[in-house]
């Protein structure tokens, strides 16, 4: 039976190829036609042809490409350390790996990214890339498999059951580097904002409704504590992700590799790599087992949502800028509208928003594939990476223009913050201590009615000199920057006669006391 490779491919390359001078390769299966100057064989041609699903190649995910060239790099390593790979080979092998490592021919990747097998497809489109880059510097021509070949030399004491899922892992070690940079520098940019608008007083709100004055640098270090506590959690996935079951071959049991292969393929993956990998205990359970891969998504999906919700508050708060809050200002990166001139919208964040939504969404993903594996393997691994490394890409590119593009341009609005601090009657909740809970829902009402200052109808009630609520109601102490610590003597109020006028009376006469004792109006 002979086939040829379809034009509808996974990659415009592979598609471009399919036409013109071929070359015959034969598998179990029959005979296939492959471009003559494709490094890629009749097994990946038989992917190109079964799964055109996703149209995207794995070569979208580099750390993918460039992780299989170091597992097959460390296993050729090992192999000819325990003697049962020619060293030549296995010099011709390396040397292929280390040059798609340098990002030489990831466009010969070309299986789809969703396919059956459990990976075998990719695995083997590795091994034949890499086969034919050693035989191409060799002078030898494109599939000359009897000098060097993809699964009896390339693929020695593999299978795809160990090699894939370890380069997985170590792609999303790669890209979840890059992440946690990104989300350090991230977080550094809010922490700024918080130092820049240290004393810049706002109203805080809960429920969205007015609650009492904090600073708006509170705000900004509020966001950047979270970011923190994330890039924790990041960090402390990072070790599981070192776990590796290389050497287990198809389920654990290590059937086809020399009983050293398996530390010894782990201390070369270790050299090359410069991780803390480990073998896995259990090889059987660790080939079947999908558990990091859910607790790494959890993290990431914790990430995502928890950065959504400050988007979400980034938008509340530069919302208007004349019918909103309008207490800061987003840089403005583009027009808003193409009917409303001089519309400006948010759309940092809400393409933020938007890479969280898909990190949830891969989420659920992840956590059904994981589930649906059966016995000894999950069949369903390649969603699994695909899930995860497109969430690590996006939200290192996310995380990225937030801050680059937004964050670090956010400015204050100061006289509206001024504004809104001086009418909010949150404001009394300070003097609550001071003249009583009835006395300020008194004020408060009054403020509400009348929309005058707080201070003023404190003074204009006898209750203290301006002096005196100046001090209780400045930034330091409405913002708790200023702590109280000492007792405070209330002074007994009569209910307001006419809350309506803010008129009130001290009922023993005497000075309304602070938090040291003294009486003062």
């Amino acid at each position: 039976m002979t086939t040829t490779v379809p034009t509808g491919t996974a990659s415009p390359t592979a598609a471009d190829e399919a036409v013109g001078a071929t070359r015959t390769e034969t598998d179990s299966l029959g005979s296939v036609e492959i471009p003559a100057e494709a490094y890629w064989g009749v097994h990946t041609a038989r992917a190109l042809e079964n799964f055109p699903i996703s149209r995207r190649p794995i070569s979208v995910y580099p750390d993918l490409v460039n992780a299989l060239a170091i597992v097959k790099q460390a296993a050729a390593r090992a192999n000819a350390e325990i003697g049962v790979l020619d060293q030549a080979k296995a010099d011709a092998i390396e040397a292929a790996c280390e040059r798609i490592r340098a990002g030489e021919f990831h466009d010969q990747f070309v299986v789809g990214v969703i396919q059956g097998g459990a990976g075998t497809s990719t695995n083997m489109n590795a091994n034949e890339v890499i086969a034919n880059v050693a035989l191409a510097a060799g002078g030898h021509p494109l599939g000359s498999y009897d000098v060097l070949h993809p699964l009896d030399d390339v693929n020695r004491s593999q299978s795809t059951n160990d090699v894939y899922p370890t380069a997985v892992k170590l792609a999303m070690v790669f890209s979840l580097q890059r992440l946690m940079v990104e989300h350090e520098q991230l977080r550094d940019a809010f922490a700024a904002k918080g130092v820049e608008f240290g004393h810049v007083l706002k109203v805080g709100r809960t429920q969205l409704q007015d609650a009492v004055p904090m600073t708006l640098g509170q705000e900004f270090h509020g966001f950047a504590t979270t970011l923190t506590e994330d890039l924790e959690r990041l960090r402390h996935t990072m070790p599981l992700l070192w776990e590796i079951n290389l050497g287990a071959t198809a389920i654990g049991t290590g059937i086809t590799a020399d009983p050293n292969y398996a530390a010894t393929v782990c201390r070369h993956l270790r050299d090359l790599t410069g991780f803390e990998h480990v073998t896995a205990a259990d090889l059987v359970e660790a080939t079947s087992d999908a558990g990091v891969f859910m607790t790494l998504s959890g993290v990431l999906k914790r990430s995502a949502i928890k950065l959504s919700k400050i988007c979400n508050d980034l938008r509340l708060l530069s919302s208007g800028p004349q019918a909103g809050l309008g207490e800061i200002n987003l840089p403005a990166r583009q027009a808003g509208s193409s009917i409303m001139p001089g519309k400006v919208n948010p759309v940092i964040p809400e393409v933020v928003n938007q890479v969280a939504f898909s990190v949830a969404g891969a989420d659920v993903t992840i956590t059904m594939a994981a589930e649906g594996g059966q016995l000894q393997l999950n069949a369903f691994e390649p969603v699994i990476a695909h899930s995860l490394l497109q969430s690590l890409a996006w939200m290192t590119q996310g995380w990225r223009t937030l801050r680059v593009n937004c964050i670090d341009g956010i400015t204050a609005n100061l006289d509206r913050l001024d504004t809104m601090v001086s009418t909010s009657v949150g404001v009394v909740t300070a003097l609550t201590p001071y003249i009583g809970y009835t006395a300020a829902s008194a004020l408060a009402k009054t403020a509400l009615l009348t929309h005058r200052n707080i201070a003023d109808l404190v003074v204009e009630a006898g209750l203290m000199s301006r002096e005196r609520v100046m001090k209780l109601i400045s930034p330091a102490r409405l913002s708790g920057i200023e702590a109280i610590t000492a007792a405070i003597d209330v002074v007994e109020m009569e209910e307001l006669a006419d809350a309506g006028t803010g008129a009130g009376t001290d009922t023993d006469g005497g000075g309304v006391a602070d938090a040291s004792g003294e009486g003062e109006r």
